[in-house]
């Protein structure tokens, strides 16, 4: 009797999981809606107020998105007075919701890749998964991946779309 062939394995083919550059960084989403008088306007002494009595500590090691989730006219000279705050407690903040964090993310953790255990190699992208990966981050990782790689696909070993051949 044959025995089953695992032509995927013997490929050579390095199969990446994007999920897998969601990373276990700490997040935090700040919404400064809170702090607007009626949530819909800016009053300086209100959210100076505001800044002052904020628990900035609890954010320590987190990475953070600003922003506000109301349709409100907000200077930036209040994001900056929330960066100053959080600066000392933080690793790293970026403008914009929990997505806009996330692709921060993902494209750092990307950034940090070996390529070195890439060269020369045919790398299968997957990105179906249940976690939420950033769009921008699948044109990311070939960005990076071009140039040092053979070629590369996208999807299932067993269906995928080519993306490039070097």
């Amino acid at each position: 009797m044959d025995s089953i062939e695992n032509k995927v394995a013997k490929s050579g083919l390095i199969t990446l999981e994007m999920k897998s550059f969601k990373g276990d960084q700490k997040r935090s989403v700040i919404d400064i809606k809170n702090w607007l008088y009626e949530g819909l306007i800016l009053k300086e002494k209100l959210f100076r107020e505001h800044i002052k009595n904020h628990d900035w500590g609890q954010y320590k090691n987190h990475y953070i998105s600003i922003h506000c989730s109301e349709d409100a006219i907000i200077p930036v000279w209040s994001y900056m007075l929330v960066v100053a705050k959080l600066k000392p407690f933080t690793s790293n903040i970026v403008m914009g919701d929990e997505k806009e964090l996330e692709k921060f993310i993902f494209n750092l953790n990307i950034s940090k890749i070996d390529l070195s255990s890439f060269s020369e190699k045919r790398v299968l992208i997957k990105g179906c998964s249940e976690t939420y990966i950033p769009e921008e981050s699948f044109l990311t990782i070939v960005n990076t991946l071009h140039g040092t790689v053979k070629s590369v696909m996208f999807g299932e070993a067993c269906s995928n779309v080519p993306i490039f051949k070097s």
